[in-house]
């Protein structure tokens, strides 16, 4: 599972050796700047949609890039049983990549909480 750490300026994802297969990088970084909505889901997996690179085991575990011809590109790293962190990004200044990333994590909800306070701090 993805770990995920949060400083004043930014979001830093670091990526196990599984996940890095099929999301093709070992970390990703995003400054909070660049986040514009962010939530705990209880189904990380519903959130995936679109065509896919990356892994699914069906109803269980959704990991890669989803959304490649269309709709928003999405980084997934999901799996069923365990919250999910779910952000909405600004591409142009999230680095151009993504406009959402979902994270199953276990501390989701005091993540999204962490995150939100400190954007707060940054307006």
């Amino acid at each position: 599972m993805a770990s995920v750490t949060l400083t004043d300026q930014r979001i830093d994802i670091r990526f196990t050796a599984g996940e890095r297969i099929w999301i093709r990088r070992d970390q990703l970084t995003i400054p909070l700047t660049s986040v514009r909505h962010v939530t705990c889901v209880d189904k990380p997996l519903s959130l995936a949609r679109g065509a896919r690179s990356g892994y699914v085991v069906s109803g269980f575990t959704k990991i890669g890039i989803w959304g490649i011809f269309g709709g928003p590109r999405q980084l997934v790293s999901a799996r069923r049983g365990s919250p999910g962190l779910h952000l909405v990004l600004d591409r142009t200044t999230a680095g151009g990549e993504f406009d959402e990333v979902v994270l199953s994590d276990p501390a989701a909800s005091e993540l999204a909480d962490a995150i939100r306070h400190t954007i707060a701090t940054l307006r």
